[in-house]
């Protein structure tokens, strides 16, 4: 029977879609997406707590969400995963439309539950979504593609066209405000400009640009101002939430105060969603934190690793903004908890409590599973002459 070789993993042309996804997958990461969402749980069963008190509702009762929300997460990221390069981008094409879409009028008919941005849409039966969160993993898709166009023989201006995205993005998260993800954004685009090819001068440029974008941000938006302000201060004003974090962390130590000991939980209205490592390290101490870094590294470094190779520009493009992304992001929620950088108001994939950040999570996820898959290996000009599709 013939037999391929997709990578390093030799499969059968016989085979059944499942034991080739199986044999294919990098399941190094999968566990440790699995184990960042068991830890979610567990810290969720501690921080989660006192809000539910506070709103009069059962002790577990976001516990039992967020369990729900990871089951359909992960559902989403197994079946994504499974999915070619070439519907990887068409499913990225069609989220960002309908994301964008739900963007642009999201100043009209959002709402910011008394949190100073209108980031989120309220549905029906009390639930809401955050449509910035679906927006990322989507736009580094449609870059991707875009990116890897202009890269064959005759193609569109497509780094062009990436760029004008992200410009429009970044603004329609600004006027939220939500520079967090704004940044995040630009971030995403500068990585896989640089993947592409883009010369160091013109990155330069774009960074030069930012910082004169967050110059003006700063004297327009009250909101940015004050959180600037506060991460410049020379003390950490122990009443707020910055305050409670630090604390909590100093607490901790190496092993912790206890399982379910932790004072910062009732403190923090965040506990269970921005400051979630806090929670973390007062209750389990440096160890958890180290284990949780661990665990966020090795999907980054796996996935990086097994693009290095790549010969197909898009998978190459995309995989390494999503991987980037969803580190960075993760770099951001915990250097925020430890003063390294202004409060963002940005989310612990797989771990901070949310519908919207785990189940984005869980795609963005899945696209990176599907793209870092073994598969075979043509010749450079072979897949710089296929058609865009």
């Amino acid at each position: 029977m013939t037999e391929m070789v997709f990578g390093t993993t030799p499969l059968r042309a016989g085979d059944p879609i499942l034991p080739r996804w199986w044999r294919t997958l990098d399941r190094w990461s999968l566990a440790c997406v699995l184990g960042l969402f068991a830890v979610g749980l567990l810290l969720g069963l501690a921080a989660s707590v006192p809000l539910a008190e506070k709103n009069g509702l059962p002790q577990f009762y976001y516990v039992t969400r967020q369990a729900v929300f990871g089951a359909m997460a992960l559902a989403v990221m197994l079946v994504i995963s499974t999915f070619s390069p070439r519907m990887v981008r068409r499913i990225g094409v069609l989220g960002f439309l309908a994301a964008l879409v739900v963007l642009m009028v999201l100043p009209f008919i959002g709402t910011d539950f008394g949190k100073g941005a209108v980031r989120w849409l309220r549905l029906p039966g009390g639930m809401s979504v955050q449509p910035s969160e679906f927006l990322k993993p989507c736009f580094v898709a449609i870059c991707a593609w875009f990116m890897a166009a202009s890269q064959e023989v005759g193609g569109p201006p497509g780094k062009s066209f990436s760029f004008g995205l992200a410009v429009v993005v970044v603004l329609l998260l600004a006027m939220q405000p939500d520079f967090g993800q704004a940044s995040l954004v630009l971030f995403s685009w500068c990585v896989m400009y640089f993947i592409a090819g883009a010369p160091l001068y013109l990155l330069g440029g774009v960074m030069g640009l930012a910082c004169i974008g967050g110059v003006f941000a700063y004297g327009a938006s009250e909101h940015f101002a004050r959180r600037i302000n506060g991460f410049l201060a020379a003390e950490v004003d122990p009443r707020t939430q910055l305050g409670y974090a630090t604390n909590a962390i100093q607490e901790g130590g190496f092993f912790g105060v206890g399982v379910g000991e932790g004072s910062v939980k009732w403190s923090l209205p965040d506990a269970h969603t921005d400051f979630i490592i806090a929670v973390a390290a007062e209750e389990y101490g440096l160890i958890l934190v180290l284990i949780i870094i661990a665990l966020y590294a090795t999907i980054v470094v796996r996935s990086l690793l097994r693009l290095q190779d790549e010969r197909d520009p898009f998978v190459r493009i995309a995989g390494t903004g999503l991987a980037c992304a969803f580190g960075v992001q993760a770099l951001i929620n915990m250097g925020v908890a430890v003063r390294l950088l202004p409060a963002k108001g940005m989310t612990l994939p797989f771990v901070s409590y949310g519908g919207s950040s785990v189940i984005a999570s869980g795609i963005a996820m899945g696209m990176l599973l599907a793209l870092t898959r073994s598969r075979p290996q043509g010749r450079i000009g072979d897949v710089l002459g296929r058609g865009r599709g």
